[in-house]
């Protein structure tokens, strides 16, 4: 593939399958990227864009005493009744498109050879595909997903980030199975068993293929 078709690739997996670090060794290699989640974090943030709305839907209990989303609260609240999630995806969600819209067209306005759109629910929200050149998947075993999730949370702080096996669990249930995942992709990583310069080896090879 030549630099400059300038790919747009759609970026997914699971919980604690190594999406993130893939994004970052792409980016390393010149990647521009458009990271979904960390849009969406910021529309929950303290004052963010979706805050109001937020306050207005679901009632001040879902608000942090910092102004934020609280997201214990309202993880415990989506995962346990869909149709929340949706009211929830239904606020965020159109916030999120406009802002990677505004990213990608500064990515194309730079030139930039590949933009990489790191988005968790792209198989699951339908609405990602047909603005992508294609989809990456970075694929594990859910034993494996659990496993990096309840190290990284041991790690996070002496309190944790409230992650537990069962809660990491109904994530998974609630994100696309690993068989719909593969199904969408044109290219897929199995990042399980792999040690970190095995992976970096891998992705070095998608960067060659992606014009990087």
């Amino acid at each position: 593939m030549q630099a400059s078709l300038r790919l747009r690739i759609g970026l997914t997996g699971g919980i604690g399958s190594g999406k993130s670090t893939v994004a970052r060794m792409l980016v390393s290699r010149g990647a521009w990227l458009i990271d979904a989640d960390a849009i969406s974090r910021r529309s929950t943030a303290a004052n963010g864009a979706a805050i109001q709305a937020i306050a207005d839907q679901f009632g001040p209990g879902c608000i942090a005493r910092d102004g934020s989303m609280d997201r214990d609260a309202m993880r415990a609240l989506v995962f346990d009744q869909p149709a929340e999630r949706q009211r929830l995806e239904a606020i965020v969600h159109p916030l999120v498109a406009l802002e990677a819209g505004r990213q990608a067209k500064a990515a194309l306005e730079a030139g930039n050879p590949c933009t990489l759109f790191d988005i968790p629910l792209l198989v699951e929200s339908g609405h990602w595909r047909q603005q992508l050149d294609l989809v990456l998947v970075v694929d594990c075993t859910e034993a494996t997903q659990q496993q990096r999730v309840l190290a990284r949370e041991a790690n996070f702080t002496s309190t944790g980030s409230g992650w537990t096996p069962e809660a990491i669990q109904k994530v998974i249930a609630g994100q696309a199975s690993r068989a719909a995942r593969l199904q969408a992709a044109d290219v897929s990583v199995y990042n399980d068993g792999l040690s970190m310069r095995d992976l970096d080896f891998a992705v070095a090879q998608l960067a060659l293929r992606f014009g990087l």
